[in-house]
């Protein structure tokens, strides 16, 4: 039960550029100031794209979010859905081993998990491609025995053809999910007992399944090439509760996403290449937008030393080093800034949009005349 950060952990993480206007698009869902109850999405968006969540995911999320890292920390290691640890490059296999899959045979899966993959669960394999753990009831207990791996599950497993299974995806294959006894859905294993001549829909799959051959690699890493990951609610000229269309076909998926990746590689190159060392001078501001002008800024604090930013709501201890570098030590600057100010601050933060959201400027001018907001008092505990 104690779940702690692994020993080992990467110097960095960031979302991928869908990943992170999927992650602003959840955090609108929200109303102003309730931005920390997207968490949980964010914190699972950060281990789909990276398979697992690290130390430093869990900090990009609370400093998008404003929050301290211990609340995130709670919250990552609250909910076992929340790998803590590496998990396998190919997959991460969840057997269930609550009682109706236990009684039909779970126990035979543990043991190719255990021998294929490796002795203990929450331990990558030799060649690193798989991981495994037991979990608890993950509602499938007509198809028992089963075991989740990704977002598919597969069902009516045995030893045999699980074995089967980790073959294909060892070779770099992509099984098909769902019953891996023939079943439809979830009917009797001897065939249906009731509506026997019910020919349902004619198609070849149940809809979970017909989904992931749609797809074709339900294995790979979500980064948000492989299918739009629209935000209705906020999409222009989306209906609330439209959803993207996945793929026509569901040949070559790694090598489709691959092509969509390339190009966009390409057009970035130039941009990146061609990058001034020096601050270019600001573009005119588009109908509506409000110009931007360059606060006054300070090399350094004053002698008295540099005000704590992270009393402001929504200044973490990684936007605070930001802050600082463009210039800013005291809650006396931020106060100052007026809308030409906020603009030119504003694009030059990774975060756009916070410091109205999270009311900067009248914080900042309570804490500089000594007083206190409800979120510093809150802040300093």
């Amino acid at each position: 039960m104690l779940r702690r950060l692994y020993s080992e952990q990467p110097a960095s993480f960031e979302y991928t550029p869908a990943n992170l206007a999927w992650a602003e698009g959840q955090i609108a869902k929200y109303p102003e100031g309730r931005a920390q109850s997207a968490v949980i999405p964010l914190l699972w968006r950060a281990q789909e794209q990276e398979g697992w969540l690290t130390k430093p995911a869990i900090e990009y999320v609370g400093d998008m979010l404003g929050m301290p890292y211990i609340r995130v920390l709670e919250v990552a290691t609250f909910y076992f859905m929340f790998q803590l640890q590496p998990v396998g490059s190919v997959a991460h296999i969840q057997v269930c081993g609550t009682t109706t899959c236990m009684i039909c045979g779970s126990g035979d899966i543990i043991e190719v998990c255990k021998r294929r993959i490796a002795e203990k669960p929450h331990t990558l394999s030799a060649d690193g491609k798989f991981s495994w753990e037991e979990v608890e009831c993950l509602g499938a207990c007509a198809n028992a025995p089963m075991a989740q791996i990704g977002k598919d599950y597969f069902e009516d497993l045995t030893a045999e053809n699980f074995e089967k299974l980790l073959d294909q995806m060892e070779a770099g294959n992509v099984p098909l999910p769902g019953s891996q006894a023939g079943r439809y859905s979830s009917e009797p294993a001897g065939g249906p007992v009731v509506l026997a001549e019910y020919k349902g829909t004619g198609a070849q799959y149940n809809g979970s399944v017909q989904l992931a051959a749609d797809i074709g690699d339900t294995l790979k890493r979500i980064d948000g090439t492989e299918v739009p990951l629209l935000t209705p609610w906020i999409s222009k000229g989306a209906g609330h509760g439209s959803v993207p269309a996945a793929p026509a076909a569901a040949k070559s998926a790694v090598q489709q996403a691959a092509a969509k990746k390339a190009p966009a590689k390409k057009a970035a190159a130039p941009k990146k290449a061609a990058a001034p060392k020096a601050e270019a001078k600001p573009a005119p501001a588009a109908a509506g937008e409000v110009a931007e002008k360059k606060p006054r800024t300070m090399k350094a604090p004053r002698k008295a030393g540099a005000d704590d930013l992270k009393m402001l709501k929504g200044v973490g201890p990684k936007l605070e080093q930001t802050l600082n570098e463009l210039g800013f030590w005291h809650y006396d600057q931020v106060a100052k800034w007026g809308p030409e100010e906020i603009a030119w601050v504003d694009n030059r933060l990774k975060f756009k949009g916070r410091i109205e959201r999270d009311g900067w400027i009248e914080q900042a001018k309570i804490l500089a005349e000594g007083g206190e907001t409800e979120f510093s008092k809150r802040a300093k505990y």
